[in-house]
């Protein structure tokens, strides 16, 4: 892989995910968000020399990147461009009926991030797109456009948990009348006048939560999360591990549930695993990773 990818990313909680999915010589395995491959590249590893492995992912650009780390592995990797919730339709025409580990690890890459240019990120001046699928209609500037005030301030409060979100999308409605809001500086400067000083947190940036809510009714984000975990049961080996990795309380909290509610998966994590202060200071984006990880029972 280019040292110019491989410099820009960190694949998070990588050796509790080897360890936790139990990897063995010859196995089936998901990686159900490729990105860019560190997580793929790990699993075709540890299960080497014949393990086989899917990868999803619905962004082009990732999956470019991602298949040129990954080239060393030949046929032994399978890359579906697909969003994770189409896991059932994606290994049925991959020919795959029973795995044994799936891995899905919720959040942005680090390219989406650093040079997306798509809005996820308020700290360059991009088309606020916020979409990891191109092919999809809604975007962040179409979302902004259309919905009400009150449709706003529901996204920016349920998928962002930002508690000034009713101020944010009266601000928001207030400048669309006089001109498109259409790129990720036009937002965040709306958003940091709306709230006063002295409600700006101290750690994130003022406009972070607004930014995650929009992403997250962008990409039907928690939706999918809920519909993998129960789509994916029924591929599973008895025996085999589900990791989930989450970068926020909204979807742990939905990992946390489905996994408990669901009678064929046994929890092997009461606490979420969270990365070790070595890890954090190496890779600062692993601080609010947790992983939750079940076991499927047969």
């Amino acid at each position: 892989m280019s040292d110019a990818v491989d410099s820009i990313h960190t694949p998070v909680l990588l050796e509790e995910v080897i360890r936790y999915l139990d990897i063995k010589q010859g196995g089936v395995y998901v990686d159900g968000t490729l990105g860019l491959g560190g997580h793929s590249e790990a699993i075709l590893q540890a299960s080497g020399p014949d393990g086989k492995l899917a990868a999803f992912d619905w962004d082009e650009a990732a999956i470019d990147l991602a298949r040129e780390r990954l080239q060393p592995f030949g046929d032994r990797v399978t890359i579906i461009r697909r969003n994770f919730a189409e896991l059932a339709e994606g290994l049925s025409e991959a020919g795959i009926a029973r795995i044994d580990g799936l891995l899905i690890d919720i959040g942005l890459s680090s390219l989406q991030l650093d040079r997306g240019g798509r809005g996820f990120s308020f700290l360059q001046d991009e088309p606020l797109d916020m979409r990891m699928d191109l092919r999809r209609p809604m975007t962040a500037a179409k979302l902004i456009a259309q919905s009400s005030e009150e449709e706003l301030a529901d996204i920016i409060y349920y998928y962002g948990e930002e508690k000034q979100a009713r101020r944010i999308a009266a601000e928001i409605v207030k400048a669309r009348k006089t001109e498109k809001i259409e790129s990720s500086k036009q937002l965040s400067n709306i958003i940091v006048k709306a709230i006063p000083r002295r409600f700006h947190p101290k750690r994130i940036h003022v406009a972070t939560l607004t930014f995650q809510g929009l992403r997250i009714a962008v990409n039907t984000e928690l939706e999918n999360l809920a519909k993998i975990i129960e789509s994916c049961v029924g591929f599973l080996k008895p025996g085999a591990r589900f990791c989930v990795i989450t970068f926020h309380s909204l979807e742990d909290r939905i990992v946390k549930r489905k996994f408990r509610e669901h009678e064929q998966l046994e929890v092997l994590t009461t606490k979420p695993v969270v990365a070790s202060a070595a890890e954090v200071e190496k890779n600062p984006r692993s601080r609010s990773a947790k992983l939750r990880v079940a076991r499927s029972k047969g």
